[in-house]
Parts: C-alpha cells; sequence; structure tokens
C-alpha cells in the first residue's frame, strides 16, 4: 500500500492539534475570552482613572472589582458555554444540554480569566502609565 509511517514531532502534533481543535472546545475558550476581555477594560478604565486622581464614589474598589471581575468570567463563561455547546446528539436532530457543557466552559474560563488579567495588570496598565 504505502511506505512506513513517518513520525511526527512533538511540535508537529502540538500544533496540528491547535489548528484543529475541537469546535466546543474553541466556543468555550472564546465564550470566556469575550467576557474576560470585556470586564479587563473596565477594571482598566477604573484602574487608570484612579491612577490620575479621579474622586470616584466608595474610594478605592478595585479588589472588589477583582473578586467581582474572576467570579463573573466562571459564572457567564460557564453559562454562555452551556447555551452554545451542545451535547452530541449522534443520529438525532434533538439538541441536548447537560451539566458537561457548563463545566467545560468553568475549566475553560480559569486560565482565560488569569491570563487576561495577567495581561491587562502587568503589559498593558504600564503602557498606559
Amino acid at each position: 500500500m504505502g511506505g512506513p509511517v513517518r513520525q511526527r514531532s512533538w511540535a508537529e502534533v502540538r500544533w496540528r492539534q491547535f489548528r484543529h481543535a475541537p469546535r466546543p472546545v474553541v466556543r468555550a475558550v472564546l465564550a470566556s475570552l469575550v467576557v474576560a476581555i470585556v470586564l479587563s477594560i473596565a477594571y482598566l478604565a477604573y484602574d487608570v482613572a484612579l491612577a490620575r486622581g479621579a474622586e470616584l464614589p466608595g474610594g478605592d474598589l478595585r479588589l472588589l472589582f477583582l473578586a467581582i471581575y474572576v467570579v463573573a468570567v466562571l459564572v457567564i463563561g460557564s453559562i454562555v458555554t452551556y447555551f452554545v455547546v451542545p451535547q452530541p446528539s449522534g443520529a438525532g436532530t434533538v439538541r441536548r444540554r447537560s451539566a458537561w457543557s457548563a463545566a467545560l466552559g468553568f475549566f475553560a474560563a480559569v486560565p482565560i480569566a488569569y491570563l487576561v488579567l495577567v495581561v491587562t495588570t502587568q503589559v498593558i496598565r504600564p503602557i498606559l502609565g
């Protein structure tokens, strides 16, 4: 039939996995990423306003804002993933949802929330001064 199968390197295998990621995983990551980016922009605006001497009601609530940010990314990421990632239905046309879709969203949201927050506070914030 054919010659021997060429063994791929570790990098080639990972690159192929990255290019052909399953759609549910991509949807879960994108749902959490969009929520995290929107909330981190709000946090960044609040942080810059405080640094420039703006008198905001309630004083410095950055720690509370960060706690709300993490909870909101985890919860909203889970809920959105629950609605956009149906369970495989086999041959039928019925779309089923389960707690597994929400769990996929939750576990996708954990590193996304952290990474977006690190990029916002450690990369973008110093650039804005």
